[in-house]
């Protein structure tokens, strides 16, 4: 009889170690979670942070804060949740320039994105318009071409500030059509845009919800946009590869992670449920409405992705031996 209860007791253990992560799961939360924002409320980060959010929170059952950390393009508030425990409590929410940019623009990063965090999902992605002042000579992008290598170095192209997805789509730009040109940081893609209408700069790669009104008001005049197919948004405007230019098919884009180390089944429900708020009807027009695209792609799916985007602006940021201010 001793061996059988012996055995009994084995398999009632292993039965209790096979259930733990489903128990584990269903006690996950059980207070507020955090998540952390590492740029000013009002941007695409903050936007896409707060809706994830109110869908993470309407599903998972506990209150979803946002937690505004901005600084260092980013890293700050990254740094903070690199140093956070990890028990789904603490999330953050950024861009490509926090995840992709960053490791090759500071020398001095304190966090590898690949490596300290445990990745979620890229929720959303916009792509970036060639626009320019309405009285710029040049309507196409071919006329900017020929007119930048008639005018070396004379272009002004503004940008939302060193680093910037706009800044690096247009050294990318140049890079891949051998022409050169100005490049005028603002603080800021507002003020950027503002100096363009205003006539102070020539052109700039800005994101498309940013621009699109200014362009159907004429205040702007867009060349092209930066995605494999012509948006919805600005269907007459021709992508970079239609109007002759292969290769700058960029996208700007938001997404979600935790301090790397998350329990398995912590980590599987808040990627379920963050993918699942994100494809809501609600979500996907809240996004389309500001000219974003609802990504929603696995961990595993975001992982071999921001492996490609390190590579692709570690080369540009390189080659353009473009330095953080």
């Amino acid at each position: 009889m001793k061996p059988i209860r012996i055995l009994a007791a084995a398999l009632a253990a292993a039965a209790m170690f096979a259930a733990a992560p489903a128990v584990l799961a269903a006690g996950y939360p059980d207070r507020t979670i955090t998540i952390v924002v590492p740029f000013p409320a009002g941007g695409a980060s903050d936007i896409t942070g707060r809706q994830i959010a109110a869908k993470l929170g309407e599903t998972i059952g506990q209150t979803v804060i946002i937690d505004n950390r901005a600084g260092a393009n980013g890293s700050l508030g990254a740094g903070l949740v690199k140093q956070a425990k990890p028990d789904g409590y603490t999330l953050l929410v950024g861009s490509i320039g926090v995840y992709a940019i960053n490791p090759a623009l500071f020398k001095d990063l304190k966090y590898d994105p690949l490596k300290d965090f445990d990745l979620l999902s890229v929720a959303v992605r916009t792509p970036n318009v060639l626009v320019a002042h309405p009285g710029f000579p040049a309507n196409s992008v071919a006329e900017l071409i020929a007119y930048m290598k008639q005018n070396p170095d004379k272009v002004s192209f503004a940008s939302s500030g060193t680093g910037s997805s706009d800044h690096l789509t247009a050294a990318l730009f140049m890079q891949k059509t051998g022409v050169t040109g100005v490049h005028v940081p603002y603080k800021g893609g507002a003020p950027a845009i503002t100096d363009l209408i205003g006539g102070h700069a020539n052109v700039s790669f800005q994101n498309l919800g940013a621009i699109a009104n200014h362009v159907k008001a004429g205040k702007l005049k867009a060349l092209a946009v930066t995605a494999e197919k012509r948006t919805a948004v600005l269907p007459d405007v021709p992508t970079m590869a239609e109007a002759g230019v292969k290769g700058v098919d960029v996208y700007s884009w938001q997404a979600a992670a935790a301090p790397k180390g998350l329990p398995a089944d912590v980590r599987v429900k808040l990627e379920s449920q963050i993918i699942a708020g994100l494809k809501t009807a609600d979500s996907t027009a809240k996004f389309n409405d500001i000219g974003f695209d609802v990504v929603a792609n696995t961990g595993k799916e975001f992982e071999s992705f921001l492996a490609a985007e390190i590579a692709r602006w570690k080369s540009v940021i390189e080659t353009g031996k473009i330095a953080a201010e």
